[in-house]
């Protein structure tokens, strides 16, 4: 599993919130085809208001969790390419490059 927390660029949340509702609405079979070409059995998204800012926490489940953005990086696949480039928008986060700084480390966790 990866937990991803990121801001959301600022004036961007109604057009972040309108990309969620088409990936659940006309967009759900090419976001339910990219979770299974990387591997995802569970891809969920909410959004958190926080006194720096709005931010995105993102979960990914399944086999392909630890390898999404770095095969993600590479992909030209067409919904691969407006996927980044919505992520690139919406965060600044250009996954075709590492992430600045150390990965998440987890301190403490119970159950499975």
């Amino acid at each position: 599993m990866a937990v991803v927390l990121v801001p959301l660029v600022g004036g961007k949340v109604d057009a972040w919130k309108q990309w969620c509702s088409d990936l659940n609405g006309p967009r759900n079979a090419e976001i339910t085809d990219f979770n299974s070409r990387y591997g995802l059995t569970k891809h969920v998204a909410w959004l958190a208001e926080t006194p720096g800012g709005p931010m995105v926490i993102a979960i990914h489940e399944g086999p392909g969790s630890d390898d999404l953005m770095p095969k993600l990086g590479p992909s030209q696949e067409a919904f691969d390419l407006d996927f980044k480039a919505r992520l690139m928008e919406f965060h600044g986060m250009d996954v075709t490059k590492p992430p600045p700084g150390p990965m998440p480390e987890q301190f403490f966790g119970l159950g499975s």
